[in-house]
């Protein structure tokens, strides 16, 4: 037994913390930090501003703000999501049990709360853009609005946060911490739209392999509409029109980005995504999941990739 048995002990707090960790569905996270990340060196990119001369509390603050949204969102939809998720996401804190439904409200109360209050004393772009992602993202999955149920609603709020609102929404807010003009350059638009497209990629993708739980809870998706092979196919081209738009923007020679390194960069990571999708089974639902991760990584790395062929330029 604990010698102090009112304390927790260090498995219980770090089995709590991955819990948690699942709970912001690590994936979402990831592309969070990098569009924040992003952003901002191509906010930095196209101004006249050194790095010694920013405030990175600034960029903290900003990282922490959108962090905690992105936890209300996910953790909002595990929260009207339960049931379904014992079938199709089962090793989900609050399917599995590990979170207690109270639980799984707390975290979503808190974070909703913090970001809204990080975003106020950090700057009014980055308040815009918190409180609209918060109020899409609350109608996507709340009842009785729940947007989730209708498949161009759910995947014109995924997108529509995803591509537009936290691509503009930075760079603004950026800009304002920089204190730069608001116009938005022509880079930062290239960005927008290819992520607002990628977006929809993922966002029919992401349905793939829970056809089992939603046909059950009458969620309807493209996946139950067309069939897997076809939103399977879609996917791909869409996210191939992503590529090649790139490769054209690259060819074009528009200001503040790097040609050379955005035209070849894209071309290889095109073809190493047809190269992966030959080996998907739409049989197999772990294969469809590992494919969806890989989608994922090819978003994180255009938050990596994009920005520094402005730094290039």
């Amino acid at each position: 037994m604990n010698q102090f048995s009112g304390q927790k002990s260090p498995s219980f707090q770090g089995n709590w913390l991955y819990a948690l960790w699942k709970f912001s569905r690590p994936h979402t996270i990831i592309g969070t930090s990098l569009s924040v990340l992003g952003l901002y060196l191509v906010a930095v990119a196209v101004s006249s501003t050194k790095f010694a001369d920013i405030h990175f509390g600034q960029v903290l603050g900003t990282w922490i703000s959108c962090l905690c949204g992105n936890i209300y969102i996910v953790g909002l939809n595990q929260l009207e999501d339960i049931e379904i998720d014992k079938i199709n996401k089962p090793n989900l804190p609050l399917a599995s049990g590990e979170f207690s439904r109270e639980q799984g409200q707390l975290i979503v109360i808190v974070t909703g709360i913090s970001a809204l209050v990080l975003a106020w004393l950090t700057g009014p772009f980055l308040l815009g853009m918190v409180v609209i992602s918060l109020a899409i993202g609350t109608a996507y999955s709340l009842p009785p609005i729940r947007l989730k149920q209708f498949p161009f609603w759910a995947a014109l709020c995924i997108f529509s946060v995803r591509g537009t609102i936290v691509n503009l929404g930075l760079f603004l807010h950026f800009s304002w911490v920089l204190q730069q003009s608001q116009l938005i350059p022509a880079a930062v638009w290239v960005l927008t739209l290819f992520v607002l497209v990628f977006t929809f990629a993922i966002a029919i993708f992401k349905d793939i392999p829970d056809m089992e739980g939603d046909r059950l809870y009458n969620i309807t998706t493209f996946t139950i509409q067309l069939g897997q092979q076809a939103v399977f196919n879609l996917a791909l081209w869409v996210l191939t029109v992503c590529y090649l738009g790139m490769i054209f923007v690259g060819l074009l020679r528009i200001d503040a980005v790097n040609s050379i390194f955005l035209v070849i960069s894209h071309l290889v990571l095109l073809v190493v995504m047809w190269w992966q999708s030959r080996t998907v089974d739409l049989q197999d639902k772990s294969a469809i999941a590992r494919f969806y991760q890989f989608i994922w990584k090819l978003f994180f790395l255009e938050y990596l990739i994009f920005p520094v062929a402005c730094l290039l330029a």
